[in-house]
């Protein structure tokens, strides 16, 4: 027994030694330096909390924390609204339902940077080219060079995809619910939206909660959708932290400094993430 304890260990050490060389390691790295005014080349010089202080009182930077917020929030809520209605009806005994879920979970097949790129054509020609032909004019341009509108389209695209995998989480909970209870229930005289409120929404609780973590968690790290769509314009109106850290980091010169502001995302994750888990679970014994 013992021997086989110390197989398992001994197997668990590459993935191990991999996993630290190739993202500890860097994380730490990159703590170290942000400490520092290192440019990603050259020499550097300590400067303790000046890199965090700075990013404070960096309006870019504060731009872009509002940004990422407002397409995260706006978001989530959707991804989830859509998800759940659409796990709903492929859990209804309909014909092709296999084929439907199939279907459904294709986009997040699909890498990304294709589906934004098609969605930038979708945008910036298909659907212009149609509302101009119907003489809608409200439709005739293209969102994406608008900087009030162009969160919009990023919002569009990245809840497109999203959905499909959230759905599957939703389907996974849904199909732990007896029909016997919706069959009391409708013989309790309960309608549809009754029936969703006192038993569907409360037996799937836990998978809410995972969804909404994750989707916020996904939806902050945005970054793929936007270099696709709009590359963070027009001006700086869709540039999300992500996008900032990169090209802050290894474009402009401010490795050190962009450091320090990923660790501070880092921790506003963390910390977005903590409570919407505890909010959360409260509210699933409160149910």
């Amino acid at each position: 027994m013992q021997k086989r304890q110390n197989a398992f260990i001994l197997m668990t050490i590459p993935a191990l030694a991999l996993f630290f060389i190739f993202h500890t390691f860097p994380v730490l790295q990159g703590i170290f330096y942000s400490f520092t005014d290192w440019k990603g080349y050259g020499d550097w010089n300590f400067v303790g909390f000046k890199n965090y202080l700075n990013v404070f009182q960096d309006g870019r930077a504060l731009s872009a924390y509002g940004f990422t917020f407002q397409f995260s929030i706006v978001s989530t809520i959707l991804v989830n609204i859509f998800s759940l209605v659409v796990a709903m009806g492929l859990n209804a005994k309909i014909k092709f339902q296999k084929t439907l879920r199939a279907v459904y979970f294709m986009p997040n097949i699909l890498g990304i940077l294709i589906v934004g790129y098609i969605f930038n054509f979708i945008f910036a020609h298909f659907i212009p080219d149609i509302a101009e032909s119907l003489g809608i004019n409200a439709l005739s341009k293209n969102i994406l060079g608008d900087p009030d509108l162009a969160w919009v389209g990023i919002v569009i695209m990245a809840v497109w995809q999203a959905v499909a995998f959230n759905t599957i989480l939703y389907l996974a909970g849904l199909v732990t619910i007896s029909d016997d209870l919706y069959e009391a229930a409708s013989i309790d005289g309960a309608g549809p939206w009754k029936k969703f409120w006192a038993i569907t929404f409360p037996l799937i609780a836990p998978f809410f909660t995972i969804n909404m973590v994750l989707a916020m968690k996904n939806f902050l790290m945005v970054f793929d959708h936007i270099i696709a769509l709009t590359g963070g314009g027009p001006g700086q109106s869709t540039e999300s932290i992500s996008l900032l850290i990169y090209r802050g980091g290894f474009e402009g010169g401010e490795f050190a400094y962009q450091s320090a502001n990923a660790v501070i995302y880092f921790i506003v994750i963390v910390i977005i993430s903590v409570f919407q888990i505890r909010v959360l679970q409260k509210r699933e014994v409160e149910m």
